[in-house]
């Protein structure tokens, strides 16, 4: 399920995931300003695989991020890196940035 105004790049997979979208939507300069900065976006960039996920408002996931729980985990708290592992499900936190290339 894909929320209002969510932005997903080229090459984005989701697979029984719930992406909640944004409040509001960044036009295509607003986006390249964020990314000349060297920041992330609001949405999921390029090439990002996406499984077993609860994405909350705004969230930033950068490109090539694989978010599958490969390793089964069932509980985890990892607020400072943005997400929880609920019964083996990924939450993503409200506003949180996920960094290009990160494997959950």
């Amino acid at each position: 399920i894909v929320g209002e105004r969510s932005r997903l790049d080229y090459g984005v997979e989701l697979k029984d995931t719930l992406m909640m979208g944004a409040d509001y939507y960044q036009t295509e300069s607003e986006i390249a300003s964020v990314l000349a900065e060297g920041n992330i976006p609001i949405g999921i960039g390029k090439n990002s695989k996406i499984r077993k996920c609860i994405m909350d408002k705004n969230a930033k996931i950068g490109k090539d991020v694989v978010i599958m729980n490969k390793d089964g985990v069932e509980e985890a708290d990892r607020p400072d890196q943005g997400f929880y592992i609920r019964s083996g499900i990924t939450i993503i936190l409200e506003k949180a940035t996920i960094t290009d290339g990160t494997v959950i």
